[in-house]
Order: C-alpha cells, then sequence, then structure tokens
C-alpha cells in the first residue's frame, strides 16, 4: 500500500454501511439471544411442531443478522482501505480486535449452522397448511 492513499468513495460507502451495522451488534446478539430462550421454552413445554419450527425459523434469522453484524464489525474495525487494498486487509486481520470479530462472526456462523441442521423441526406439509388455515386472523 501507498501511504497517503485515500480510500475510494465506493469503500467509504461500504465502511459508512458496516460501521452502521456493527453499532447494531448487541442488539442483534439480543434478539437472537431471546429467539433462543423462547425456542428452548416452547421445547420443554412440548409445544406442537409448528409452533417449534415457526421458532426455530426465528431464531435462524436471529443468529443470521447477529453473524451478519459481527463480519460488519469485523470489516469496520480493518477500516475503509481494507476494502480497495487487500494486502492492507489481510494485514489488518493480524490485529487482536479483527481477530476477535472473526472470532465472534465463526462462533455465530458455526451456530447457525448447526441450529439448521439440527434445530429447526420439520413439520409436513399438510399439518403447516392447517396450522395456518386454523390461525386467528
Amino acid at each position: 500500500m501507498i501511504k497517503g492513499r485515500r480510500p475510494s468513495p465506493e469503500a467509504l460507502r461500504k465502511y459508512s454501511a458496516d460501521a452502521e451495522l456493527a453499532a447494531k451488534f448487541s442488539r442483534l446478539f439480543g434478539a437472537a439471544r431471546d429467539a433462543e430462550d423462547a425456542l428452548r421454552q416452547a421445547q420443554a413445554r412440548r409445544a406442537p411442531g409448528t409452533e417449534l419450527r415457526d421458532l426455530g425459523l426465528a431464531l435462524d434469522e436471529a443468529l443470521s443478522a447477529a453473524m451478519r453484524a459481527a463480519y460488519a464489525a469485523q470489516r469496520a474495525q480493518i477500516g475503509p482501505l481494507g476494502y480497495d487494498d487487500w494486502i492492507y486487509r489481510r494485514k489488518a486481520k493480524a490485529k487482536p480486535k479483527v481477530k476477535m470479530w472473526t472470532a465472534e462472526a465463526e462462533r455465530l456462523l458455526t451456530l447457525r449452522e448447526e441450529h439448521r441442521l439440527t434445530g429447526i423441526p420439520r413439520v409436513p406439509l399438510m399439518a403447516r397448511r392447517l396450522a395456518t388455515d386454523t390461525a386467528p386472523a
């Protein structure tokens, strides 16, 4: 990287979007925790399969949002030059704060993938149709 180089306007736009999403991480992480609590409570009270599926899908969405925010925080921690210069980005990934965000994002990715494989109950299509037909409007 050349010293004194400025990031491109596109890099600045991406950086500001990532910084905005990264600022929402704690709220999104809390929403994922709440979604998991709701799913676990429904499992404990042996809720019907359609309710468990809906709660499982809600947890999947919440984990995905938190994971995206963690990756955005990682990119924001690298800085706007990281969008233009791959060498700068690679060197910045060795910094402790960037490593922390990378580890958090990968942990959330692993949780989401594990949840997708084992945590979302499969409900027959006919049962889902019956549940939506009988649901109060």
